[in-house]
């Protein structure tokens, strides 16, 4: 998959051979796969990691798939979730999609048409997040932000230079403006897939951007921070 990375999946399946099958299968179609074998690994791993599509069992050891499914989506996470079970009523199938799943495989299933599932669901998620971009500059009150330059000119006419990473998380806010952007989807988009910094660095980017930006810092009428969730950009 040239230059791009490829799309991670957290794979989440307690019986092995089964497990064993799908990782090298999905990985031969191009995908990343991360393996969790029950419900509490799984948790943990979505808390420390981005997945652009999670494949989740619901008879799990520690904790089934369809509490794990409401943990994800209380935290206010995204990610798509495809759900596989050997329940097949479609009571389970309701209570799946109810809790948040975006899709529901009864086992046993056709190996080529998880792998169609799979594609699509991570497709539609990437459609998702590309939002319509804006262009190389951005003016907002008296500030103006040169993103191909990587610097701004604030206010009172003083010219900052912007490190990258800040360039890519002010156009991240403000093409998703009025919205809040998860910490997840931040982190992703800024520092790559698997290098987590803390929540504490983008708290100290946001700081800045209201040091360079806001009347006043402490009640910033455009960077707020949302405890808990995520950022946004307001006008």
């Amino acid at each position: 998959m040239s230059e791009e990375k490829k799309p991670s999946i957290l794979l989440v399946e307690d019986e092995e051979n089964l497990h064993e099958a799908l990782k090298l299968n999905l990985e031969l179609e191009g995908y990343d796969v991360t393996s969790a074998f029950d419900g509490v690994a799984a948790i943990k791993a979505i808390q420390g990691e981005y997945f652009d599509l999670i494949i989740l069992d619901v008879m799990l050891p520690e904790m089934d798939g369809i509490n794990v499914t409401e943990t994800v989506r209380i935290s206010n996470n995204e990610v798509p979730i495809l759900i596989l079970s050997a329940k097949n009523s479609s009571a389970d199938r309701v209570l799946g999609l109810k809790k948040g799943a975006d899709d529901y495989l009864t086992k046993p299933f056709n190996l080529e048409e998880l792998l169609l599932r799979v594609n699509k669901l991570i497709n539609k998620n990437k459609k998702l997040q590309d939002k319509t971009t804006i262009g190389n500059s951005y003016t907002f009150g008296d500030n103006i932000i040169d993103f191909k330059a990587q610097e701004a000119t604030s206010k009172n006419g003083q010219k900052i230079q912007l490190s990258k990473k800040e360039t890519m998380l002010l156009k991240l806010l403000i093409e998703n403006k009025n919205e809040v952007v998860p910490r997840e989807k931040i982190l992703q988009a800024v520092w790559g897939y698997n290098v987590y910094p803390t929540t504490r660095t983008i708290d100290n980017f946001i700081l800045n951007f209201r040091k360079y930006f806001e009347d006043d810092s402490r009640n910033p009428k455009y960077f707020h921070s949302v405890r808990g969730v995520g950022y946004k950009y307001a006008e």
